[in-house]
């Protein structure tokens, strides 16, 4: 039996459209999916009806903006990233107390200054810069990075 190469086939991409969408500021559309996800997540903390993916979704916000901060994209949010974290690591020790999850006040205002932020770092970079930060903060999550705030 001879060997045979086993040849790859690549979906074909037209490289000219794909550098234009990297470009390019990220569809309102997407971004309006992800605003709706965020602002859902700091009502149900709002209402006392918060889970764990509403946590997991405000976290992964503040992360988001604390890298960006840090990477020199509004590195103004990154006292308001800093500060969800906190309210953040307080909801979940209620949460492992009391199996209900939810914040103060303070911690909805700390939410909401977060996303405002977060929102306007999205708005200001390419479509690639967002996806590279993403990627950056994926990374940092995986790596078990002291940068960033995980469930444990």
């Amino acid at each position: 039996m001879r060997k045979q190469t086993r040849r790859k086939v690549y979906q074909l991409v037209n490289p000219i459209s794909y550098a234009i969408e990297g470009a390019t500021i990220t569809p309102e559309d997407i971004l309006n999916k992800l605003r709706q996800r965020e602002l859902t997540s700091i009502e149900a903390f709002r209402m006392g009806q918060a889970d764990l993916a509403d946590w997991k979704m405000i976290n992964d916000m503040a992360n988001l903006c604390e890298v960006m901060s840090k990477s020199g994209i509004g590195p103004e949010a990154l006292k308001a990233a800093e500060r969800a974290h906190e309210y953040l690591l307080e909801a979940y020790h209620r949460y492992n107390k009391t199996q209900k999850m939810g914040t103060s006040g303070l911690g909805l205002v700390a939410f909401r200054d977060c996303y405002e932020y977060h929102d306007l770092q999205r708005q200001s970079v390419s479509r690639s810069v967002y996806e590279e930060m993403l990627r950056k903060t994926m990374n940092q999550i995986r790596s078990k990075s002291a940068n960033v705030i995980e469930l444990k």
